[in-house]
């Protein structure tokens, strides 16, 4: 027999997939709470038993995706097998990777900075709050991206060293949003640049290999 708290648990887990798969399909507009209970096959009332709102329900979703791709950033640190320059190269490609796959999730997450007030900082710890999350300070999404942030910058220093990890890693990950941000709007043409997504991770981990301990 399923307790209620079961079987609380499936339809929150129900409605993040709906949400998920909706803004998948159309992007945040897409995501409302009666097109998402629709799609879970709940009752109408469900979705705002669980969730404030839009922006509580995006928050969940924000949270899941950093944290699927802070599981990816340390299962390539903690890879015996792998050398430090192929981590890195991997982390980078799995950031791209979500944008090409996930557009609209991976925008959710990388979104445009806001201009509220405490938004300040150094290195990527500014990038990061700045760039992570939607509207509303969701501090479960803040938590996985940090933790996202600590993962990457790990990778990060074990091939420039701990004292340019920061400096280096804000730039690999400016490097890799670019890159992404140029794939989703149709400007990486390799009939245009006569390089792909791949060779410029290659290019910017042999340029970041070639001064970083050094710098």
């Amino acid at each position: 027999m399923v307790t209620r708290a079961e079987s609380a648990a499936l339809t929150r887990r129900a409605l993040l997939d709906a949400a998920a798969e909706l803004l998948d399909l159309g992007g945040p507009e897409a995501v409302t709470l009666r097109e998402v209970g629709a799609r879970a096959g709940v009752t109408r009332g469900a979705p705002y038993r669980h969730f404030m709102g839009k922006d509580s329900l995006l928050d969940a979703v924000a949270t899941e995706s950093w944290e699927r791709i802070g599981d990816q950033m340390h299962a390539l640190r903690a890879d015996p097998a792998l050398p430090a320059s192929e981590k890195l190269r991997g982390a980078l490609r799995a950031l791209i990777g979500a944008g090409r796959d996930q557009p609209y999730r991976y925008q959710l997450l990388f979104k445009r900075p806001g201009h509220g007030p405490g938004e300040r900082g150094e290195g990527i710890d500014r990038v990061m709050r700045q760039l992570c999350g939607p509207e509303g300070d969701p501090a479960a999404a803040v938590r996985a991206s940090m933790r996202f942030q600590d993962e990457f910058l790990a990778v990060v220093a074990a091939f420039v060293g701990e004292r340019n990890a920061r400096h280096y890693g804000a730039l690999l990950l400016a490097g890799a949003h670019g890159i992404a941000d140029m794939e989703l709007s149709g400007h990486l043409s390799e009939d245009t640049w006569r390089t792909t997504a791949d060779e410029l991770v290659d290019t910017l981990v042999r340029l970041v290999g070639d001064t970083g301990e050094t710098a």
